[in-house]
């Protein structure tokens, strides 16, 4: 049975037993003892006792004083009367309590006045059979037998009464009786002693000099009371008092507490974002040997090929050897381009469409010295296979997801000292693009697999800072994106990386290259063109591209010379470098933009996709060519400066013709 229906079954109980009490009492009060003086006492105790009442702290119940007429009314006219009176009390006192303050339900309305009937009934019982007619121990002097039935008398009507109500309340608020009658009702037992102390006097004294004692005595109850309601109210506000200063110095530690909770937090983001770029260079160092070694290789395959035409004159020897030159070139622009991908920081938070098996070759390329190079210089063979076919596209930060893949390769070729193989694989689920990285290593117990990602938790004593893999989840919860790892001792690892497959329309608009194939080749020997450059080979380069495109171009050696250049001429488009030492390109950018607001500018810099997206918006320019850059690229750009000119033109023909 739950606590509801036992708390119904408990009041039905209380309210059987105070109507079998009531009965009794009715068909035991002896009839001559009702005579006006007791109608008096019931007036006063019903109409003027019940409302001196001192509010139960913590639960919605009030006691009153009419507990010293009960008592006196057992003193001078017997148990059955006090009965009587004391179910009238309560329950014109929950009538009044109801219609004025709160709504009492009925049944709680019979059930207070059951339960004073029950408890007064106990009472007088007891009393009655510990001390006989207690009527008559009014008469003469005090004597021990009164004390202690006085005693006697305040203890069992508060226990009795506090107990019953402690059971109703416990039911109540679902706590244990005892724990509900310490907390709420221990504190009410004086009020139970006080009243039998003033009824004992009050009898004593209606004995020798009538009932007008009783008035005499009023005010003394009177005073009792109020002194105790106030020391209730007193204790109430050194209560309240005392929890507002406990609460006002709780919120004073919260706040001291959250400043540094947020001291902690930004001194953590620091250090790891320190700690992040010392991963990266640290990284980017033990690339460092692998790339010079393959670099020095490029550059002796141009030179010594460069010489050897010097001396060669067989035409179809000098094709090859520039074309074998031309291959031999852009293999070192990619080994350059692996140390700027990875070594860059971040420009801006745009994400761009990647091609995830482009992402995975580049990874390769950049991690080769690691898992190629030294290893096998240390007699170790690992085996690099790349499971993914081409069109996956996801959008992110291509730079930063490098360096996720770089640190996993990293963590893969370690956990491999023997050698084994390295995979890296791609494919398309339901919702996401999922990208692995499995290795044939020593694997990892449960305990350490659940900390890889905690930061500074590392399994390389010394040689690790245990920021790798905890920056790495960072940049892919950064990317809307999740990371899961499974480890078997003995087998190896795999992290399985999933991240979102990117809308249909970023997947359209990023097919599209920088330079659309135009409509066959356009005649442009109309097309003037300003190149700066503040190397002299790079800007003789420019100029003979242009001009086997049949454009005039005009050199310039830094920014202000271009300016000034530009102001006597007239342009068709500015092809500028960006580090140079007057002037650097966006400033000319910018520069030419007051001077022209449509002049076509082209940025050809050796910085490469180093240059953020925010800086190209800034200077509002039209293209980002990456140095080495190939003819074809600067070629089809002059044709579409000459496309500009001619639709501007016929623009400026249609308007004049209006």
């Amino acid at each position: 049975m739950d606590r509801q229906s036992l708390k119904k079954a408990y009041i039905w109980v209380i309210i059987t037993a105070a109507s079998a009490a009531v009965v009794f009492s009715i068909f035991h009060f002896p009839t001559e003892r009702l005579d006006l003086p007791l109608i008096a006492l019931a007036v006063v105790t019903i109409a003027i006792s019940s409302r001196l009442t001192i509010r139960i702290p913590r639960i919605s119940g009030h006691i009153s004083v009419s507990d010293t007429f009960f008592f006196l009314t057992i003193l001078i006219y017997g148990g059955e009367a006090a009965v009587l009176l004391a179910a009238a009390e309560a329950l014109c006192s929950s009538l009044r309590f109801s219609n004025k303050s709160i709504h009492i339900k009925p049944l709680t309305i019979a059930f207070n006045s059951a339960m004073m009937a029950c408890s007064t009934f106990i009472t007088f019982v007891v009393v009655r059979l510990g001390f006989g007619d207690i009527t008559l121990l009014r008469h003469g002097q005090f004597s021990a037998q009164f004390v202690a039935a006085l005693c006697v008398m305040a203890l069992v009507q508060y226990g009795s009464n506090s107990f019953l109500a402690a059971i109703y309340t416990s039911l109540k608020v679902n706590e244990s009786v005892w724990h509900t009658w310490a907390k709420y009702y221990l504190w009410a037992s004086i009020t139970y002693f006080a009243g039998a102390s003033a009824a004992g006097l009050t009898a004593k004294m209606t004995d020798t000099a009538g009932f007008y004692a009783l008035l005499a005595t009023t005010p003394i109850v009177a005073i009792v009371y109020f002194t105790y309601r106030t020391y209730l109210r007193n204790i109430e506000v050194m209560a309240a008092a005392a929890t507002a200063e406990a609460a006002a110095a709780h919120v004073e530690e919260a706040e001291r507490h959250v400043a540094e909770l947020n001291h902690y937090i930004a001194e953590q983001e620091r250090i790891r974002e320190q700690f992040s770029q010392i991963e990266k260079m640290s990284a980017l160092g033990e690339l460092a040997s692998g790339v010079a070694h393959d670099f020095n290789n490029t550059l002796a395959g141009i030179l010594g090929r460069a010489q050897l035409l010097l001396d060669t004159a067989d035409a179809n020897k000098i094709e090859s050897g520039l074309n074998i030159i031309i291959k031999t070139a852009k293999d070192g622009a990619n080994t350059v381009k692996r140390i700027q991908d990875f070594a860059r920081q971040r420009r801006d938070h745009d994400f761009q469409l990647i091609d995830v098996r482009q992402l995975l070759l580049d990874v390769g390329e950049i991690t080769r010295p690691r898992w190629k190079n030294r290893a096998e210089a240390a007699n170790v063979h690992i085996n690099l296979e790349l499971e993914c076919y081409g069109g996956l596209l996801i959008m992110g930060d291509g730079s930063e997801l490098r360096e996720v893949l770089v640190n996993l390769v990293f963590n893969a070729v370690d956990a491999m000292p023997q050698g084994g193989t390295l995979t890296m694989a791609a494919k398309k689920t339901a919702d996401n693009v999922e990208i692995s990285v499995r290795d044939t290593g020593t694997g990892m117990t449960e305990e350490t697999r659940l900390r890889i990602f905690d930061p500074f938790f590392t399994t390389k004593d010394k040689l690790g800072m245990g920021l790798g893999l905890a920056v790495s989840y960072g940049i892919i919860r950064r990317h809307e994106g999740t990371v899961e790892v499974e480890s078997q001792i003995g087998v190896g690892t795999t992290f399985r990386i999933r991240l979102p497959i990117p809308m249909c329309g970023a997947t359209t608009n990023a097919a599209n290259s920088l330079f659309s194939a135009g409509p066959g080749r356009v005649k442009s020997s109309q097309t003037r063109i300003l190149v700066v450059d503040d190397e002299e080979y790079v800007r003789d380069l420019l100029r003979d591209i242009l001009e086997k495109e049949g454009c005039e171009a005009i050199v310039a050696e830094g920014g202000r010379q271009a300016l000034s250049l530009f102001d006597n001429g007239n342009f068709d488009a500015v092809f500028t470098d960006v580090g140079m030492p007057d002037m650097n390109g966006w400033e000319l950018s910018r520069a030419l933009r007051q001077r022209d607001s449509k002049i076509p500018v082209a940025i050809i810099t050796g910085w490469g996709e180093a240059v953020g997206s925010h800086e190209r918006q800034a200077a509002q320019v039209d293209w980002v060519v990456t140095k080495p850059f190939e003819t074809p690229q600067i070629a089809e750009m002059a044709r579409e400066v000459l496309r500009r000119r001619l639709a501007r033109r016929r623009l400026e023909v249609a308007a004049v013709a209006a």
